[in-house]
């Protein structure tokens, strides 16, 4: 926010609105989710009040949307607080989009899907503003590479998340759950609906996932119009060398770690995001070594 009101001009100024003013950003991609983090916030308001005003811009009819604030309005809300600090801003379609992902894309705890249409957002309003015309490059490549500034994800990774926004919403859902991994979810968004709608049912009746070997060899059938159901079922119910081995947790080494009201689903959850944090930090640093 500091930032924001860095690039502030000097006639706009912090006024006090009425909550029941303000409207969420039309298709926003993050979620406002409870939990420890929103508990958090609503202490750090309860004892210091709304430390950076909401950023909104006008709608025409007396109604605000908010472009930057969505958590903290939750936060009042739950608090009964029915008033709140606004910037009121003026802004094109495409200005907000690109403002509303970039300050929101850095936060620690981001659902896969949500990166995902948040990038494609950006990119579609950065497209649309026409900045692509001046370079001599592809327009989609610059796009790219402009989508990937103010985050943490190098163009080729920003790539990578758009392509999940091909997904049916059921296999989306199961990648949001690390119940299927990033990459080879990558390779099943280039399968068509049908043949993803076949190969989530598969998934369920066989309980299992592809692997990403697995997964390229469907996106090569899907895309040649060769993939049948007899072939999902024998691919998905062949052992596969990392299902031979299996590795648990006692649940009364990791407990401690976590609030006490946590089921062991969403501590299976919550380490499964530590672990893919981690591995693309070692992928992001081996780049960064090998330049």
């Amino acid at each position: 926010m500091a930032e924001n009101q860095a690039q502030t001009p000097q006639s706009e100024k912090v006024i006090a609105l009425s909550a029941s003013l303000l409207e969420p950003f039309q298709g926003h991609p993050f979620r406002v989710a409870s939990g420890e983090e929103m508990e958090q916030l609503k202490e750090s308001i309860r004892e210091y009040g709304v430390l950076s005003p909401l950023l909104v811009r006008p709608r025409g009819d007396g109604r605000y949307e908010i472009v930057s604030g969505h958590r903290r309005k939750a936060a009042c809300e739950a608090l009964g607080i029915t008033e709140l600090p606004v910037l009121v801003r003026d802004m094109t379609d495409d200005e907000a989009v690109i403002l509303m992902v970039d300050s929101n894309i850095q936060r620690e705890h981001i659902l896969p899907s949500e990166k995902a249409f948040a990038y494609k957002m950006k990119m579609e309003a950065i497209t649309h503003q026409g900045k692509t015309t001046s370079r001599q490059v592809g327009k989609k490549s610059w796009s790219v590479e402009q989508v990937s500034q103010n985050s943490n994800d190098s163009q080729r990774q920003v790539h990578r998340y758009i392509r999940l926004t091909h997904l049916i919403p059921s296999i989306l859902q199961m990648v949001d759950e690390y119940q299927i991994a990033f990459n080879p979810a990558v390779e099943i968004s280039y399968l068509t609906e049908e043949h993803q709608r076949m190969l989530k049912e598969e998934m369920d009746a066989c309980q299992a996932t592809p692997s990403l070997t697995q997964s390229r060899t469907l996106k090569q059938m899907s895309q040649s119009g060769t993939l049948t159901r007899e072939y999902l079922h024998h691919l998905l119910t062949e052992e596969k060398p990392n299902q031979r081995q299996k590795f648990f947790l006692n649940q009364e080494d990791v407990q401690r770690y976590f609030p006490k009201h946590y089921t062991p689903q969403q501590m299976q959850q919550v380490i499964l995001h530590l672990l893919h944090t981690w591995q693309h930090k070692r992928g992001y640093n081996k780049d960064t070594q090998e330049r």
